[in-house]
């Protein structure tokens, strides 16, 4: 794998040239609508390498060991390690070994169940690299009866392309996470037990294999009832999947409006999967800021990994970015847009895209009708360097929001390295 930096006076003919790969295939895997680019845009160099692997040192390795380990040559981990003395390794490093043995994951990706008209053709591309599909989403009354999602043609999609679907239950009320429908529900334990049925019944019914809990600003204090409504909903699924939503937090925070319903440790024991928000340190109604600095990522895997069994976790990935408007006004919302759009937009506007190294976040501002705006987003460098924490923490794989947003350098680098388990 390759990753150029175009630098002031690049064109992609010349950096097809340099690398030998066809300008069409550069525009392609990178998500170009036209010949036009940028400096400091990071493009995705496909190649005939062999995948990158990321591995931190431990006790007692050397590099001939983990040459055995990952069925590649010592020659080849030095090569990529330049730096690296190998008789001076010390544990916590981490490392670079290009090896054919892919690291095996587990991916799911949410849809939303309405305004889907497109999304038949973004999963074709990308349905090898997707083990479950959430469908957002299922609701429910204050009585504990479910109110369905549209979302019969999508399972079929699913079963078609042999991508697991899960039904996606919120406390998703008038178009925001209702606290009032959350509390109501859980701290009753016959209603409890009513939606816990309902969710068992609709899932066999329509062929799911599995739910996934999205709940939100849940009270703090319905912390123990949550928990009690996950071991009840997992009785009843039985061997089908139960996989939950966590906010990202570096500390249990049991008071914190958002993340003080999770209690991560009785989460991890009870469900199949726990997919940690990993997103959105940088939000739409916040200050602009990186949508998932790697800095931050690191304390949040580093304290969930703590509470919950590794091989269950997903770190969340944003197939997003988002457009604030300067200076920020009360109430202001920024704009969403998908990685590609967002990049596409530096490019249109001839803006240069800046790198923040601490952050691993490229980002840009530019001035539109006399309004200045900021953006920040993904792209290939800062996806890579979440794949290799993802690695590093050996955990089960990712979950990604969302997938209306294209980003075709994260498809291509999980196609090209990783092992998708379906």
């Amino acid at each position: 794998m390759a990753i150029h930096t175009v630098a002031s006076g690049d064109t992609l003919w010349k950096i097809s040239i340099a690398f030998g790969v066809p300008v069409s295939t550069i525009k392609l895997v990178n998500g170009l609508v036209s010949d036009a680019i940028v400096p400091g845009l990071h493009l995705y160099i496909p190649d005939q390498e062999p995948p990158e692997r990321y591995y931190q040192i431990k006790s007692g390795d050397t590099f001939w060991r983990l040459s055995q380990l990952f069925n590649t040559t010592v020659q080849a981990i030095i090569a990529a390690n330049p730096k690296l003395n190998p008789d001076a390794l010390m544990i916590g490093q981490r490392i670079r070994i290009p090896s054919w043995q892919k690291y095996p994951m587990q991916s799911l990706v949410f849809i939303d169940a309405w305004g889907t008209s497109n999304y038949h053709e973004i999963l074709s591309d990308i349905a090898e690299s997707v083990s479950y599909l959430a469908i957002f989403t299922y609701t429910f009354t204050y009585s504990g009866e479910l109110i369905e999602a549209k979302d019969e043609e999508i399972i079929q999609t699913c079963k078609s392309m042999s991508i697991k679907p899960l039904l996606v239950i919120s406390n998703y009320e008038k178009g925001t996470f209702s606290p009032e429908l959350a509390r109501d529900v859980l701290e009753d334990t016959e209603k409890r037990s009513t939606l816990a049925r309902n969710l068992v019944k609709k899932v066999n019914e329509k062929g799911y294999a599995g739910v996934s809990i999205d709940f939100e600003f849940v009270p703090a204090d319905r912390r123990n009832d949550f928990t009690a409504f996950l071991e009840e909903l997992k009785e009843g699924l039985g061997n089908r999947i139960l996989q939950v939503n966590a906010h990202a937090k570096s500390s249990d925070m049991p008071t914190n409006r958002l993340v003080g319903f999770l209690d991560y440790r009785a989460i991890g024991e009870i469900v199949d999967i726990v997919s940690i928000m990993t997103i959105d340190y940088g939000y739409a109604i916040g200050p602009p800021d990186p949508i998932a600095p790697t800095w931050w990522v690191e304390q949040v895997l580093m304290y969930a990994s703590g509470q919950i069994n590794r091989r269950k976790m997903m770190m969340g990935m944003s197939l997003y970015g988002y457009d604030w408007t300067l200076p920020q006004q009360p109430g202001s919302v920024a704009e969403m847009l998908s990685v590609q759009n967002a990049q596409n937009r530096a490019i249109g506007n001839w803006i240069p895209i800046q790198y923040d190294w601490n952050a691993n976040a490229p980002g840009y501002q530019y001035r539109k009708n006399n309004t200045e705006h900021a953006v920040w987003f993904e792209d290939i460098q800062s996806i890579t360097a979440k794949y290799k924490q993802m690695e590093v923490y050996n955990l089960l794989g990712a979950t990604y929001w969302r997938l209306r947003f294209r980003f075709p350098q994260n498809w291509s680098y999980v196609k090209k390295n990783l092992l998708v388990l379906k």
